[in-house]
């Protein structure tokens, strides 16, 4: 499992946090509901998410897609050291126009990365489309029900001292409210969704640093 991480100051000073992908891949997993298929970590980055997932979930292939393809090479040669290699492919593409087949995939899961696509909307459709009937997407932020209190209310102390200004803080604050995804969520034509958490909340709020998620599955055809 990837290293404690060190907080998120400029030095990087501070005590060890603990690592969130476990615990944001198993709320991302209990929402699936299912342990298997073809899943898409979408603006993966290095994998952080994505390859928690695979340790997690023995029968799931993933694939990872960012546009960075120097960062999908470290997550590669991160599946490899993890022993996870020969269940995961990476493709380099914006969530603006993935290269994959509509309906050839069973969930789509992305944290961190709806923030800096450059139409969210047409993202949201993409990864619509490529859903199987019954996939689901799971899209957003945040750091897991489950991690300690005490390291998400430090985790947000430390992004916001690191913010480049106060005007930078308070749109990405807009960028993460309920309203916004709400917004992205309607324009995107989807016909049903749930937006949990209420995003960008004071570092001493009980339950901030929990996030943000768009949730949806795409409609199962009516026969008959």
């Amino acid at each position: 499992m990837p290293a404690p991480r060190r907080g998120g100051g400029p030095d990087g000073a501070g005590v060890l946090l603990p690592d969130y992908y476990a615990t944001v891949a198993a709320d991302v997993s209990a929402f699936a509901a299912r342990t298997d298929g073809v899943w898409v970590d979408l603006g993966s980055g290095s994998g952080g998410l994505g390859l928690a997932l695979l340790d997690m979930l023995p029968a799931v292939l993933l694939v990872m897609m960012d546009p960075d393809a120097d960062v999908l090479r470290r997550g590669l040669a991160e599946a490899r050291v993890r022993g996870t290699w020969n269940r995961v492919v990476a493709i380099v593409a914006p969530a603006e126009c993935i290269p994959m087949p509509d309906g050839s995939v069973d969930a789509v899961v992305s944290r961190g990365s709806l923030y800096f696509w450059q139409d969210r909307a047409q993202g949201l459709r993409e990864v619509c489309r490529i859903l199987r009937p019954g996939g689901q997407a799971m899209i957003g932020g945040g750091l897991g029900s489950t991690y300690p209190q005490w390291a998400r209310q430090e985790f947000i102390r430390r992004r916001r001292e690191s913010a480049r200004s106060p005007e930078a803080a308070r749109e990405f604050a807009k960028a993460r409210s309920p309203e916004t995804f709400h917004r992205l969520a309607t324009e995107a034509g989807l016909p049903s969704f749930a937006v949990v958490g209420e995003g960008g909340m004071p570092a001493d709020a009980p339950h901030t640093g929990i996030g943000i998620w768009l949730r949806f599955a795409k409609e199962v055809p009516h026969v008959g």
